[in-house]
């Protein structure tokens, strides 16, 4: 791939975009390139956004942050928890995973990956927190859609889209996010010794209580000489924090007993979500999406040569690293009710098995003409997916 061209404002994306159009060439989007390693690598021109970096307008007041696609998702982070806010959907940078040193992810890459954290499952995903943005279209078009207000009903919600699209439909080129206030205590309540289906039961117990629990995982015991780890984060005031955790150490003593990280063990044990650190990188990376309930059947049916998983989302996403056939991982996860998307893996595999589970005829269908409708010319069209 020849080297990335910074462009450094929405008009000369335009007109990049146009010029590849009418010469029937293709254009790969990229920020920090913290996420190449998902997908086929393609030859095509390259387009970074990184030129295009900086905050737009933000009011703590209203939580609302406008930004350029290319600021650095650390620079936009640490901006909202100065001011007592965060990024609720708890994005993750996603170099480490890929061998790459932290603070490449930028804010625009993050959200067009749809990339979530493990508070999705209390505080929902990337698109969820995605109120508007602006785009240049496969056509060399700008165009804005959504609003710079929490309230909006008006129009399709194509913020919803472009979250998880990967550059497949246009390039961001600002976006408008929701923040919401930053926790005034947070406290991780563990429990030591389960198996994955008794971890997966203690989670979804609760999950469903008045805990109001912000997060839930599990390390499984061969990741931790023989002692699973149950996580299970509360958070808020401070009163309303020791009160849902004592209800939790009385709802689970049955199972275990549950006792409080401290503050540096539980960043650390949570840091393992974000990089995949317990993880063998020698071997493929599977991201399968399932109903909790369904996890540990899942891992039991393609765990046998050796692979190594983690639980996240109460058990509603399972990271997998094994050397099980392509077929078998997404059979199993058809089988348990979901898709397993290829995260990681060596080039020659990337080369022969789709990154995204297939889909159905008829939703394949419906996703190309969506694609057509904002890229009629294929622009975007690289083959990476």
């Amino acid at each position: 791939m020849t080297s990335q061209i910074a462009l450094t404002r929405e008009v000369e994306f335009a007109e990049f975009i146009a010029d590849a159009a009418g010469q029937h060439e293709k254009v790969c989007i990229s920020g920090g390139g913290s996420k190449c390693g998902v997908g086929a690598d393609v030859s095509a021109r390259p387009l970074s956004t990184l030129g295009l970096a900086g905050v737009v307008d933000y009011d703590p007041a209203e939580l609302i942050l406008t930004v350029l696609p290319g600021t650095p998702l650390a620079e936009v982070q640490a901006l909202v928890a100065e001011a007592g806010q965060m990024l609720a959907f708890d994005p993750f940078d996603c170099g480490p995973i890929f061998g790459r040193a932290a603070g490449s992810s930028t804010i625009g890459g993050t959200v067009a990956a749809g990339i979530s954290g493990s508070q999705r499952v209390s505080c929902g995903a990337a698109r969820d927190h995605f109120l508007g943005f602006r785009a240049v279209s496969g056509r060399g078009e700008v165009f804005a859609a959504g609003a710079k207000v929490v309230k909006n009903v008006t129009g399709y919600d194509l913020p919803k889209l472009a979250a998880g699209s990967w550059g497949r439909l246009f390039v961001l080129t600002e976006l408008t996010l929701k923040t919401l206030p930053r926790p005034r205590e947070a406290v991780t309540m563990a429990i030591e010794g389960l198996g994955d289906a008794a971890a997966i039961r203690a989670m979804a117990k609760a999950m469903g209580s008045k805990a109001d629990v912000a997060a839930a995982a599990h390390i499984p015991g061969r990741l931790r000489e023989g002692k699973g780890l149950t996580l299970l984060r509360i958070q808020g005031f401070g009163p309303s924090v020791s009160a849902r955790c004592a209800l939790l150490e009385r709802l689970l003593g049955e199972v275990g007993r549950p006792f409080a990280l401290t503050a540096r063990d539980a960043e650390a044990v949570w840091a393992q979500y974000r990089t995949l650190a317990p993880l063998a990188a020698e071997m493929p990376l599977w991201r399968i999406s399932v109903p909790p309930s369904r996890a540990g059947g899942l891992v039991a049916s393609i765990s046998c040569n050796g692979a190594d998983w983690i639980y996240d989302w109460a058990g509603g996403q399972v990271w997998i690293a094994c050397d099980d056939p392509p077929q078998h991982v997404r059979q199993a996860a058809i089988r348990a009710g979901g898709h397993a998307t290829l995260f990681r893996a060596a080039a020659s595999l990337r080369s022969e098995v789709p990154a995204f589970h297939p889909q159905p005829a008829p939703l394949a269908a419906l996703e190309e003409r969506v694609r057509r409708a904002f890229d009629p010319a294929g622009v975007f069209e690289t083959g990476r997916f």
